[in-house]
């Protein structure tokens, strides 16, 4: 999948540091995600749950904060209001480029963050909200600040350390801090609301997320990261996180490409990186690409993939009606295909009538007690199928513009 850089210019004219990452084809929403107090959008969690929402068909920007990472501004100064601004801006370019509603997603203090920035966004603008590991009270996160709180207060700034990082704090970012107000906060929400959180958790304790579930209006959802760490150092449990929340978040993201779904036939769309490419029919969406090899994603099959199978499949269902008629004594097929003709030449230029002809060998291997004629029987029939027919007869594609 790609990975996009993004610079998002927030309100107070600093220059935050954004990857999006993209689906390769179909792109059901778009996501925001917020990373844990003094991590990065670099994290291990940011990482893996963007990329796994946008196998989920997501394209889904985490940025780093004011201060942290690749962002400018200065994080001892900027504190959790700055943090909510932050969010905003990056919503706000999401929604720019892709319509529609958003996700929101944030772990930790960026889960607070999210639930924070809500009402300054819009419920309007936001499809759900989903947090991981968030605390119900802003100021938890100065429990996890090491250094002399009370003397910053009375001097106005002071050095600190957080997770063995230091850091130039000053009165201003203790001051937003402690007067976050979140659950008054989350008992605005009117969208969608997901809890997941680690009953084991060591740095935030399961109580917050019942604090905030409480405060929450319906509809609203508890998961249990059951055995999780609270920074998802386990790419399963980070995977699981993102999953669960791709799954619920369908509900409430609106499907992108239902203008095009066909009345009948199928309908491609070109999607993201160089070849990936949405297929849609009445009933199923799917990706076909090009190999790495070609400078694909491999996202999908290839279109002489496609062909092959499509071929292949009808092969074996014509077989498969035939020995039901038949009463034969039929326990399926396996069918190797293949499709020679240079393939690297094809996606360079096009056919000419003056060409050699192609060709398509097709090996099938039937199962069951059959007798040497049912055997040659279903060989012949697998000459008539469908698709076989339209590949050797005469067929003319009528192109026009839409």
């Amino acid at each position: 999948m790609p990975t996009e850089p993004l610079t998002i210019t927030t309100d107070a004219g600093h220059r935050l540091a954004g990857s999006l990452e993209m689906p390769t084809g179909f792109v059901r929403g778009a996501a925001l995600f917020a990373h844990c107090f003094t991590c990065t959008k670099q994290s291990k969690a940011a990482v893996a749950v963007t990329r796994a929402l946008a196998e989920c068909g997501i394209a889904t920007l985490r940025f780093d904060f004011t201060g942290l990472g690749g962002s400018e501004g200065e994080f001892g100064r900027a504190g959790f209001a700055t943090d909510v601004g932050d969010l905003v801006a990056a919503a706000e370019s999401l929604l720019e480029r892709f319509g529609g509603k958003l996700l929101l997603v944030g772990h930790s203090l960026g889960g607070a963050a999210v639930l924070a920035a809500a009402d300054d966004l819009g419920f309007d603008r936001i499809a759900a909200i989903a947090t991981i590991g968030a605390p119900s009270d802003v100021a938890h996160v100065l429990d996890r600040i090491g250094g002399n709180l009370a003397a910053i207060q009375q001097k106005g700034q002071g050095d600190v350390t957080i997770g063995g990082r230091a850091f130039a704090l000053s009165r201003e970012f203790i001051d937003r801090t402690v007067s976050a107000k979140l659950l008054n906060e989350v008992a605005r929400i009117r969208v969608p609301l997901m809890i997941l959180h680690a009953p084991t958790d060591e740095y935030v304790s399961v109580d917050h997320a019942s604090k905030l579930f409480m405060a929450a209006k319906h509809p609203k959802s508890f998961v249990s990261l059951d055995g999780a760490h609270h920074l998802l150092l386990d790419d399963i449990d980070a995977r699981f996180a993102a999953g669960v929340i791709a799954s619920w978040a369908d509900r409430y993201l609106p499907a992108r490409g239902n203008d095009l779904k066909p009345v009948e036939g199928v309908i491609v769309r070109t999607g993201h990186g160089k070849f990936g490419t949405e297929v849609h029919t009445d009933t199923h969406r799917f990706i076909a690409d090009e190999p790495l090899s070609y400078g694909g994603n491999d996202s999908g099959p290839s279109p002489y993939d496609l062909l092959l199978a499509a071929l292949g499949t009808c092969t074996a269902m014509t077989m498969k009606i035939y020995a039901d008629r038949k009463g034969l004594a039929f326990d399926g097929t396996t069918i190797a295909l293949r499709h020679e003709r240079n393939h690297a030449e094809d996606l360079c230029h096009a056919l000419d009538e003056s060409e050699a002809a192609q060709a398509i060998y097709r090996t099938i291997s039937l199962a069951g007690d059959l007798s040497a004629d049912d055997q040659a029987k279903l060989i012949e029939i697998a000459d008539k199928c469908p698709v076989h027919r339209t590949l050797e007869g005469h067929l003319h594609i009528h192109t026009e513009r839409a």
